[in-house]
Parts: C-alpha cells; structure tokens; sequence
C-alpha cells in the first residue's frame, strides 16, 4: 500500500520515517495516517495460511510493527494520536530518518511483482548488484532457498530484511568498504520511543 503526496515546495523530499505500530494494526494506521494527508508506505506480501478445511492467500506486512512515512514532522502530535501508533522509531530523542535508497529498494521490490517475504537480517554474507531485469542496480546480499537464489533487501534501523527471488546469473558481486563494515549503522542509542514520551 503507498499514498503518494506531492514533494516539498523547493523540490526536495522529505525523509522517510519508521512509526512502530502496535500488533497487527499496520492498516489501520497506514489508513489513519494516509486520511492526514502524510505519505504512507506499508509494503505488503501474500501468504498462504490453512484454516481445518481450506488454505488461504492473505495480505500482511512485509514489516511487521512498522509503517514507512514521509511528511511534516512538526505535525508529530498527528502522527502519534493516530490509532493504532504506539511511537515513531527515534534516535537520541528524535525521529531518525531510513535512508530513501533502502525504502525505493523495497518499493521496487514489490511494484515488480516478485516472490517476496520477509526474512530474517543480515548482518554478513556476500554483496551482490542486480544487474539485469526490474531490480536493475538494486544491492543487497545473496541468499539460497531451496533451489533458487533470494537478494535480501534491508532497512537497518528497524533491523528487519525482506527476501526477493531473483536470477542467479544477473547478480554480480561487489565489495563492502571496510569502514561500513567495521562501524555499521549499529551506532548506540537508536531506540523505540514510546507516544508518552
């Protein structure tokens, strides 16, 4: 689901912000927050669940807990009196951004209608490059399932990854810089601030 709203006057976006969602009400706040005219992204996957007498392809968040959103941040009081929003995922006290390339990585993760589900993150394994197909220049690093090959797509603040099944002959391997490696986005005090905070 994305609600898409012009950008800013002087023709740069905003960034992009997590809010923590309380269980299972992801929707309820995408809609919410969309109705307030903020620009709402909550990717979404199809998954199959078996009731006694049949199975069923249901939506859920590829994020589960967590709606992307990009707006006003003074209109914070807005953002947390949504229902269903239990904080916006801060650092230091403050809201802290999600870089754009991560969530534009999802979004065409899922806008290319794709096999995608979330998976657990990664912290180590190679760094690869698509490239060829809808997911041309996308990087994120290579995974097996079963017999095919997986590129897990991050947003590291909230430490949470989506897996997307991608040709194993259009993935070129490329090198990690050693200071990314060794000091990572795992800086201390990024945190969940609670709405009564």
């Amino acid at each position: 689901m994305r609600v898409k709203n012009d950008e800013t006057a002087a023709g740069v976006s905003t960034p992009w912000y997590a809010v923590y969602t309380r269980h299972q009400h992801e929707k309820t706040v995408a809609h919410g927050l969309a109705g307030k005219e903020f620009e709402i992204f909550l990717p979404l996957y199809l998954a199959a669940r078996r009731w006694n007498d049949r199975i069923a392809r249901i939506s859920l968040p590829l994020f589960p807990g967590y709606v992307f959103l990009r707006g006003d941040l003074e209109r914070r009081l807005d953002i947390l009196t949504t229902p269903g929003v239990h904080s916006l995922v801060s650092s230091g006290g403050q809201p802290a951004s999600i870089a754009d390339t991560e969530v534009e990585a999802v979004r065409r993760a899922v806008e290319a209608r794709l096999p995608v589900e979330p998976c657990a993150f990664l912290n180590c394994g190679d760094r690869v490059r698509v490239t060829s197909g809808p997911l041309a220049d996308l990087e994120g690093i290579v995974v097996r399932k079963k017999n095919s090959c997986r590129l897990v797509l991050s947003v590291e603040l909230l430490e949470k990854s989506i897996a997307v099944e991608v040709d194993g002959s259009a993935l070129e391997r490329i090198l990690v810089q050693p200071d990314r490696m060794r000091n990572g986005w795992k800086q201390p005090g990024f945190r969940i601030v609670p709405a009564s905070a």
